[in-house]
């Protein structure tokens, strides 16, 4: 039977009854609270084996308290709340000694889980980490579920120097969650250092890695530091690292075992105090296979994985990213724009080939070359899709041709009654006659894109689609 007694703090009712029963059926105390105030003085008092709690309280931030609790009571686990999702949310709760960090919504299962394990860990001071010379910038942005995993592993990995290794396609970010891990970490008053394997020629690779001494080989005019001496202190990055020749996968392999390394033509091995964090666009696991990679390398290497998703897979995050990159390139002199709703879902239907990467790439293009101040879905649909600018000419020759038609129906209409007082309805009928054609040639000239279609005819996009309904108006959509 589990035991145990959980204080749970959330100023939210809805969520303190459902943490109160979902602990209760697993076998817990529970005490409840919604505030920062009674939560202090529980844990003063010594009552508690684990504190689940939201971070903002209406009386104070569980942050500032976190420190207090960590004093009074340095063997309580603490696990952390929040719904700003963001990265540093959970360097913060990590830093402050927080057991571990929940983004909100959580799932009760793993929150239970959560808890177990702080139930059953011995019982040993969590200290928290300095905060002293921490960047200001934001490094990862992002609040999908698939971003908050890889923040609680970045969390938890600032304070070890566990040899990571960061898989992902090509724009995803490995280099900046290497650069987080070292400017978040013990590590950051030591240097970062990164090294691309498939930039460098492979018979040079050994020498920028280790170095090389004088007349080590032809053109060695003098000793040369190698990038493991300049990252000494720090934390070297290995980017691409699928790209390495055995040689010198053989030579890394050493400095990983044993902690040294030798120079090109050195003889003396030189000790190493480097962490490791690497990164690939491939599959080592088949490049193992072809006897291309080194399994015990790999293994090595590979001792915490940290996959990136594609852009693609993590579309929710896009709006926050277009404000990051719109808010840098402000800072950097460039024009500041806005981005319209409408350009955001393009945005979030294309499929980025070249993720978080073609993204930048592509704020920036429109911040430095579009006059205009607010960005349009038309706009980033010329950017994504070549020839949706020549499109547009097409829709509004079309348009024009409309023009003529209404002029053309009233000629007709006023013809067929002469002299006589047209009947009522005249507004109604020309819609009836020239609504359909209207926009059903609006969308033909857009291949079926509404966004665009609207913009032609001036509708906000929500009439257009009821329009479409009651005048059942089908097209086909094409994949943007």
């Amino acid at each position: 039977m589990t035991t145990g007694t959980v204080l749970v703090a959330d100023d939210d009712a809805a969520i303190r009854t459902v943490l109160n029963q979902a602990l209760s059926r697993a076998g817990y105390s529970v005490r409840l609270t919604s505030n920062a105030a009674t939560l202090w003085r529980w844990v003063a008092e010594g009552e508690g084996d684990v504190v689940v709690t939201d971070v903002v309280m209406p009386d104070e931030n569980v942050f500032d308290l976190l420190p207090r609790i960590k004093r009074t009571r340095p063997d309580l686990p603490v696990v952390v709340m929040s719904a700003q999702n963001t990265f540093m949310t959970a360097i913060r709760a990590s830093e402050k000694g927080a057991y571990d960090y929940l983004p909100k919504p959580f799932n009760l299962k793993e929150l239970v889980a959560v808890v177990g394990r702080a139930m059953a860990e011995p019982r040993g001071p969590r200290r928290p980490a300095a905060e002293e010379d921490r960047p200001e910038e934001l490094p990862l942005v992002g609040r999908s579920p698939a971003m908050q995993d890889i923040y609680r592993i970045l969390a938890r990995l600032m304070q070890t120097d566990l040899t990571v290794m960061i898989s992902g396609e090509s724009g995803t970010g490995k280099e900046l969650v290497a650069r987080a891990l070292h400017d978040y970490g013990k590590r950051r008053k030591g240097p970062f250092v990164a090294v691309n394997m498939a930039a460098i020629p492979r018979d040079l690779i050994e020498s920028e890695l280790f170095g090389h001494e004088r007349g080590a080989f032809t053109g060695a005019q003098t000793r040369s530091a190698g990038r493991f001496e300049q990252a000494e202190g720090g934390t070297l990055f290995l980017d691409e690292i699928g790209d390495m020749p055995m040689d010198a996968q053989t030579r890394l392999l050493r400095v990983l075992q044993q902690g040294e390394y030798t120079t090109v033509g050195g003889r003396t091995p030189i000790r190493t105090d480097v962490r490791i964090v690497a990164a690939t666009n491939k599959d080592l696991r088949n490049l193992i296979r072809q006897g291309l990679f080194r399994e015990d390398l790999f293994f090595r290497l590979n001792v915490v994985p940290i996959r990136l998703p594609p852009l693609r897979e993590r579309a929710d995050d896009i709006p926050d990213l277009v404000r990051h990159f719109l808010a840098l390139a402000e800072k950097q002199g460039l024009p500041a724009k806005t981005v319209e709703a409408g350009a955001l879902e393009a945005m979030q239907r294309y499929r980025w080939p070249g993720n978080i990467r073609e993204l930048e790439n592509l704020i920036r293009r429109l911040t430095a070359l579009y006059p205009q101040e607010r960005i349009t879905a038309a706009v980033v649909e010329a950017e994504l899709n070549p020839g949706v600018e020549l499109e547009s000419h097409v829709a509004d020759e079309d348009a024009n041709d409309l023009n003529g038609a209404v002029e053309r129906f009233l000629n007709r209409y006023f013809a067929e009654f002469g002299a006589n007082l047209p009947p009522p309805g005249l507004y109604h009928r020309i819609l009836r006659e020239v609504e359909l054609p209207l926009i059903s040639a609006a969308l033909g000239a857009t291949r079926g894109n509404q966004i665009k279609a609207s913009e032609l005819l001036g509708l906000n996009r929500n009439t257009l689609r009821k329009k479409m309904r009651d005048l059942d108006i089908q097209v086909s959509r094409r994949s943007i």
